[in-house]
């Protein structure tokens, strides 16, 4: 058991996670100040309502899959791969989404949370309520996020489930050191290079749905003696060959394969794979230079960018 391959749930589950913990934090701190912390089991019930939520949330996606690839057992190759390249789509608009909306609204973090349990206080018959429903939001939708990753890479078995566990309790710990003893960590460095990180794997998600994809053709297509039709990339002539991706633009098995040591570690943190077809490759520098380019410019301090704007 290779515990690389739990990298990417771990960097995304941090990431999520530490965003989760800012808003109970701010939470706690916030009724602490109010002399309100009557309401602080509302908060840790909303956490762990939200945790069981997306656990939920991720059952069933996983049932989903082998409910429908128990129906039509000779369809399985298709289903599964199918299954997996739609849930990465998911995962691809979600995080690409929620990595640049949170970093452009990181800054008015507090202010929001502060409105809306200032709204929440006032009714005070379901201030409890309130409170609640501002955390469970605020950790499932994190928690959402993750599932999504786990569900598009559900051939890894539970090992991402590891790496989500795993990011769960460095987030708890960031987030006891921030609340509880006042450690100063530089939060915004700690969200950029997390959201670099995030970048690459989730270029990586863009190969990978792409080749789920390719899978499920492929495998309808020799299901059905179809392949000609539905396959309009097919060389007969090559061992490693694609249906719908185009030709191969590397092939580095031989010099770093992804399954050892450093290519494992390579495919779990900057999407590199061994073997790349155009439509990939394409596709991979696609997400960088649109994804990638908005999130650093998301990152760039306001001063500079009018300085910017003066000078030109």
């Amino acid at each position: 058991m290779n515990f690389s391959t739990a990298l990417p749930t771990f960097v995304i589950t941090l990431r999520e996670g530490v965003e989760a913990a800012l808003v109970v934090g701010i939470v706690l701190a916030l009724l602490k100040k109010a002399q309100q912390s009557r309401l602080n089991p509302w908060v840790y019930a909303g956490v762990g309502v939200g945790i069981a939520v997306s656990v939920l949330v991720g059952w069933l996606f996983s049932w989903l899959i082998q409910t429908l690839s128990a129906v039509n057992p000779q369809y399985t190759s298709v289903i599964k791969p199918t299954l997996e390249g739609v849930f990465s789509v998911l995962a691809i608009a979600m995080l690409s989404w929620m990595l640049i909306w949170m970093t452009q609204q990181a800054k008015f973090m507090k202010a929001q949370v502060e409105g809306t349990l200032t709204d929440a206080l006032k009714q005070d018959s379901n201030a409890g309520w309130g409170v609640f429903t501002l955390i469970l939001i605020a950790v499932v939708r994190e928690g959402f996020e993750t599932v999504l990753f786990i569900a598009a890479n559900f051939q890894e078995g539970l090992i991402p489930i590891v790496g989500a566990l795993a990011g769960l309790a460095g987030a708890s710990v960031i987030g006891v050191l921030l609340f509880k003893l006042g450690v100063k960590i530089n939060i915004r460095q700690f969200f950029q290079v997390m959201g670099v990180f995030l970048v690459l794997i989730v270029a990586g998600l863009v190969v990978t749905a792409l080749k789920n994809f390719d899978v499920a053709i492929a495998n309808l297509a020799l299901s059905n003696g179809t392949s000609q039709s539905l396959c309009f990339y097919y060389d007969q002539f090559t061992k490693i060959h694609s249906c719908i991706l185009g030709p191969m633009v590397w092939n580095t098995s031989s010099i770093l394969p992804e399954k050892q040591f450093p290519g494992i570690v390579f495919k779990s943190l900057l999407g590199y794979r061994e073997n790349l077809y155009l439509v990939q490759a394409v596709a991979y520098l696609g997400f960088l230079l649109t994804i990638g380019t908005l999130y650093l410019r998301s990152i760039t301090p306001f001063d500079t960018q009018n300085a910017q704007k003066t000078q030109s």
